[in-house]
């Protein structure tokens, strides 16, 4: 990369050896790319909303109503959900085949597209048959067997960063999809692990300087997802509004109707009223830092 400094982290070597694909060729090199009409790149900030888990059909058609009212991008809900522990309750659960097909039914209402979880190779044919957007978990950014089996299918690929992660682990699980010819790839910062004490609950830090860092070093967009990183409903807006300032290329929020009765995670989803609100702060911010937020309605 030209005039290239990388630092600590990253050096040379990497750059020209390790992940080449996914490495800026010069400081002006950015990926530009389509995926079901709306686009990505500079100057763009597609935000992906919705529940995190596809608890019903009536559900997730109204969320998608609701969000598409507010000028949300895409869809999100996970049908196949990778839980922290392995309990499940009839509430908090998967609702795996049938999520799927409540998905497939509120993008033919709605016309949004959808992204969602692929968490094992032998669905991807189902998944990718509804999903606009393959969503690769956090837990799994290092899984290169589904990863290759991913990108071999072509659809486009969000690549979480594990919470543990540096960014050089992250933009080498990136190159596993690029070396496989599929160049549609979005990197998602969702929250690193590191000692804190502002909030034992909440989790995670949204490491908002690794979206400048990534783009010094990559052409892929750079998204963000303040709702897993912080795990809490009152800072979900403000880390939204710092990832536009900073230059996100995209925000997935958690949206649900009534967050306090969410079958997962709770704490951290936002209601339609409050989606709404930080849409219209959102693309007063994105007017101010020239980039369009949404679906730009």
């Amino acid at each position: 990369m030209e005039n290239s400094n990388p630092g600590k982290d990253i050096s040379l070597e990497d750059i020209q050896s390790k992940f080449p694909l996914v490495a800026k060729k010069d400081s002006s090199h950015y990926s530009n790319f389509e995926i079901a009409n709306v686009e990505f790149g500079p100057g763009k900030c597609p935000v992906f909303a919705g529940p995190n888990m596809v608890e019903s059909k009536e559900l997730i058609i109204d969320v998608a109503l609701n969000i598409q009212k507010s000028g949300a991008s895409f869809l999100r809900g996970g049908a196949f959900k990778p839980l922290t522990f392995p309990y499940r309750s009839e509430k908090y659960t998967e609702t795996r085949e049938s999520g799927l097909e409540w998905l497939a039914e509120a993008k033919s209402i709605t016309g949004m597209p959808v992204i969602t979880e692929i968490m094992e190779e032998k669905y991807l044919s189902m998944i990718g048959g509804v999903a606009d957007i393959l969503q690769i978990g956090a837990r799994n950014m290092q899984n290169y067997p589904l990863l290759t089996a991913c990108a071999k299918s072509g659809k486009p690929i969000m690549l979480k960063r594990g919470f543990g992660c540096s960014l050089r682990d992250w933009l080498g699980a990136a190159e596993y999809i690029l070396v496989e010819g599929n160049k549609r790839v979005i990197l998602c910062e969702r929250g690193i692990v590191a000692p804190h004490t502002h909030r034992s609950t909440s989790r995670f830090l949204l490491d908002l300087q690794v979206v400048p860092a990534a783009q010094e070093v990559t052409h892929l967009p750079v998204v963000t997802d303040p709702s897993h990183a912080c795990f809490w409903r009152p800072w979900v807006p403000k880390l939204a509004k710092a990832s536009v300032a900073v230059g996100a290329n995209g925000l997935m929020i958690e949206v649900h109707p009534d967050p306090s009765q969410a079958a997962v995670d709770p704490l951290q989803a936002i209601d339609y009223l409050e989606f709404n609100d930080l849409m219209m702060q959102l693309k007063r911010l994105g007017d101010a830092c020239e980039v369009t937020v949404g679906s730009g309605r």
